[in-house]
């Protein structure tokens, strides 16, 4: 049997990345310059208007492809996003995946003290943390074995794969522009600073995290007009 590696964390890297703060604040003065570049002086102004009064349409003029490796259960949640998003996914019909799983570290919080609208999270007892990592390891090792006899037997993938939790990796390229990476970023991350307070899922904010300090990092002035405006996307 192939050996299993349990993994605890998620991989989220630029790949190729199109645009900056400038392309925002040029598409938003076309209209009235035509083609010519905005003034530099005038550039953090125009962005802080067109997200404060939610002219949305200039921060689409740019684009970011990542590659991501990451829980199923992750993309599930991930491809709720489609607007500006375009996704190509490793097929569990065309090749065999990789044994990869998905255990969390000891901090991860994991008893749900709120409720199922409202979920907030605390730490798990020592008891529970190593159940459940037990549990998982178990259950992904009896997985991985059909999987594998199935595949041995001569069953097509696609339906050997059927026996594979949601815990496996998957590996995906992922393509968005800074529009819908601040839609993104608003719901898959919990922050004060935001008018709409989100409550995601800890594995989907790790990735989200991993994107945010790319997007803040090619667009600047964009990235703290987006805080200082609720963290809502215009």
């Amino acid at each position: 049997m192939t050996e299993i590696t349990f993994l605890d964390n998620v991989t989220v890297e630029l790949v190729d990345a199109m645009g900056g703060d400038l392309s925002v604040a040029r598409a938003a003065q076309v209209s009235l310059r035509g083609q010519n570049d905005p003034d530099p002086e005038k550039i953090t102004g125009l962005i802080n208007y067109l997200m404060r009064e939610k002219h949305g349409s200039p921060f689409e003029h740019n684009a970011f492809t990542f590659y991501a490796k990451v829980p199923i259960f992750v993309v599930r949640e991930w491809q709720r996003h489609r607007i500006g998003w375009s996704y190509n996914e490793m097929s569990g019909r065309y090749t065999k995946l990789s044994a990869e799983f998905y255990v969390p570290k000891a901090d991860r919080p994991l008893v749900n003290v709120g409720t199922s609208a409202k979920p907030e999270f605390s730490a798990g007892s020592s008891v529970q943390v190593a159940e459940t990592q037990e549990r998982l390891e178990r259950s992904y090792s009896d997985a991985w074995f059909e999987y594998e006899a199935l595949l041995g037997q001569g069953i097509a993938n696609e339906v050997a794969r059927s026996v594979l939790p949601v815990g496996i990796y998957t590996q995906m390229y992922v393509t968005a522009n800074a529009r819908s990476i601040m839609a993104f970023l608003s719901l898959r991350t919990k922050d004060e600073r935001a008018t709409h307070y989100s409550r995601p899922q800890h594995e989907i904010e790790l990735a989200a995290r991993k994107i945010e300090e790319i997007f803040a990092e090619k667009f600047p002035i964009t990235y703290k007009a987006y805080n200082e405006n609720g963290r809502v996307s215009p």
